[in-house]
């Protein structure tokens, strides 16, 4: 930069230097500063190079990125910085000092990422380092440089909504649900209020397909559940499946919720949250076999994981796609086994013996399919029933190209742990299945339970709360 371009944008502004994995996380970060100058390191664009062949999110994201800087190479002076929008909003590619302090002169691409924030420091901008890697945010923030992670599409994780209440309320409230069939939800209001952080009264919101746990103050026996429907004012009594849903029943009330939310067929987004052995994939499954091969509601049911490569990609592995994706795919197996073993699928697969038989005869039939998700993008889905597991390992952006794929008369369900990611740069509040948790809770579509309670085993439910 000149003197005159370093006058010029002293002051108000700040300078966002982007690390290489916020560009593969979101494309459109780039746009996502208002009026401050985005700063990409030449050797951001040396690793975007590296990642733009890949047939993944990922490679097309560093190729959208590279495809924004190309647009606007043709409005001006990248070095220099250039506008894109109308309210001093500019991006430019700078090049990493020669003279690094000596914690940076090991030349590997991070240091001379760093090393174009130490610059600018330097100089005297006020300098923000974004990067989605916690060993690099550490590195920087060393050296006294501003350092942050990529906050936008990150939610709360703490105050994560989890689908239900629970309120305590007089019996003529329970006596009213079940008598008429239904609640009004102003019969609730004085049972919602509470006290905000500064002590003001505030009226607590139930969202569209909210559930609420209704306890009587007298009889802690006497309870009840209801659920407000889409986006109406009345809740209706939940009473859970009467007979078992493929030869499972509710263990829990969380459970119960889920199983109301995966039987509706006006619900069409389902997401489900727990830690393991809560039972999210079973009943989801068990869900889905009751609508595929009971009710005949759907085609078709499309079970789908991220397959999270570590050094472990599905391509390392022998054989053709499903004896490889088989390796990934054995939990769902394991469920399916399970689910099979418990009752027959019907009487024209009567005369299967083993629940691995049954499974060959759903499959060959396809009315199973079982995909990694790589194979999802670009199709339109119409009448399935999708269930994608382990979504917690998806960004915000994987989790929307997957639902916009969904097509007319589909119902798609996401399950995962928020605890358990494999991901390198994605957290409990980073995560597409939290994203989408929070920006679609209320929607008349959209249904959301959290399952709290381990019902594998006795050891299973031990080690999911002590360990």
């Amino acid at each position: 930069m000149g003197d005159s371009d370093s006058k010029s944008h002293k002051g108000g502004r700040k300078f966002f230097v982007l690390d290489t994995n916020v560009l593969l996380h979101n494309a459109a970060c780039l746009f996502m500063f208002a009026d401050n100058e985005v700063v990409s390191p030449f050797a951001v664009l040396e690793e975007l190079d590296k990642f733009k062949k890949a047939n993944d999110d990922v490679g097309r994201n560093a190729r959208q990125v590279i495809r924004h800087l190309d647009g606007l190479r043709t409005k001006g002076v990248l070095s220099e910085g250039v506008a894109w929008n109308g309210h001093g909003g500019r991006i430019r590619v700078e090049f990493a000092m020669e003279e690094r302090p000596g914690c940076l002169r090991e030349d590997i691409p991070d240091n001379r990422i760093i090393s174009v924030a130490w610059k600018l420091k330097q100089a005297g901008y006020t300098t923000v380092f974004i990067s989605k890697d916690i060993n690099v945010r550490l590195k920087s923030d060393s050296l006294g440089i501003q350092t942050e992670d990529f906050e936008a599409q990150k939610v709360d994780a703490d105050r994560l909504y989890a689908g239900y209440v629970s309120l305590d309320v007089p019996t003529d409230v329970i006596d009213l649900l079940y008598e008429e069939k239904q609640l009004h939800l102003d019969k609730l209001k004085p049972y919602l209020t509470f006290k905000n952080d500064e002590g003001k009264e505030e009226l607590q919101k139930i969202f569209g397909n909210e559930f609420v746990q209704l306890r009587d103050r007298l009889d802690d026996s006497h309870t009840g559940l209801a659920r407000l429907l889409g986006d109406t004012d009345h809740l209706i009594p939940v009473h859970g499946p009467r007979k078992p849903v493929f030869g499972i029943l509710a263990r829990n009330v969380q459970q119960t919720m889920a199983l109301d939310l995966l039987l509706d067929d006006d619900v069409k987004l389902v997401t489900l949250l727990g830690t393991a052995g809560t039972g999210k994939t079973l009943l989801a499954i068990a869900a889905g076999m009751q609508k595929i091969l009971t009710e005949q509601r759907y085609d078709k049911l499309l079970v789908a994981r991220p397959i999270m490569p570590l050094g472990r990609d599905i391509g390392y592995l022998p054989g053709d796609k499903d004896e490889k994706l088989s390796a990934w795919m054995q939990p769902i197996f394991d469920n399916l086994t399970y689910l099979l073993s418990t009752r027959s699928v019907g009487p024209q697969h009567a005369e299967s013996r083993t629940p691995e038989t049954r499974l060959k005869q759903l499959m060959d039939s396809s009315q199973l399919v079982l995909e990694p998700l790589t194979y999802i993008r670009g199709r339109s889905i119409p009448h399935q029933f999708i269930i994608v597991d382990e979504a917690q390992n998806l960004t915000p952006h994987e989790v929307k190209t997957i639902v916009s794929r969904v097509g007319e008369g589909t119902k798609i369900v996401l399950t995962g742990d928020v605890m358990q990611i494999d991901n390198p740069y994605l957290d409990s509040s980073s995560n597409g299945l939290s994203f989408t948790v929070d920006r679609l809770k209320g929607e008349p579509l959209v249904g959301h339970i959290t399952l709290a309670k381990s019902e594998r085993s006795e050891l299973a439910s031990l080690a999911a709360s002590r360990l």
